[in-house]
């Protein structure tokens, strides 16, 4: 019986013998005994496996796909969509909304004065923004902002 793991991984560090992936379905997190010319914030749908004897690292058996994520700050403001999102919204409620095509858009309504410390919390949580972009199967994230609107844009 094999203990091989299907799923998409979040690479959240390299060196040059090892990797860190992080499955970004359920949390679990894989050391790799051997870095297979990964790079931090690459999104890898891979099958992945314990060595033996002891298991305690893992080595990619087969990737599906491989792609880089990036998180970016636009100048951009945020569109008139996500501003109507938002005036629907109450002070820290959330909306989701489906792009055309792939990927989401989610807007927040962040308190009175609060914008810029919400656009800080977005970016510094880079892995679980980032995490969210790979489950989407998007590239990359743009975060747009004005007074009382924040849009986490996940795009293609």
């Amino acid at each position: 019986m094999t203990n091989e793991k299907e799923s998409t991984f979040l690479v959240t560090h390299v060196e040059s013998d090892s990797a860190v992936l992080k499955d970004v379905h359920d949390g679990q997190v894989h050391t790799l005994g051997s870095n297979p010319g990964l790079a931090v914030d690459d999104a890898v749908e891979a099958t992945v496996a314990p060595d033996p004897p002891l298991e305690v690292t893992y080595q990619v058996i087969e990737v599906d796909e491989r792609r880089s994520l990036s998180i970016d700050r636009s100048d951009e403001p945020p569109t008139v969509q996500e501003r109507e999102l938002a005036a629907d919204l109450q002070p820290g409620e959330l909306a989701r909304e489906p792009r055309a095509g792939v990927g989401e858009i989610h807007v927040l309504c962040p308190p009175e004065g609060g914008t810029e410390d919400a656009v800080d919390d977005v970016l510094e949580d880079r892995e679980g923004t980032l995490s969210r972009a790979a489950r989407l199967g998007v590239n990359r994230v743009e975060i747009r902002s004005e007074p009382r609107v924040l849009s986490v844009r996940y795009l293609p």
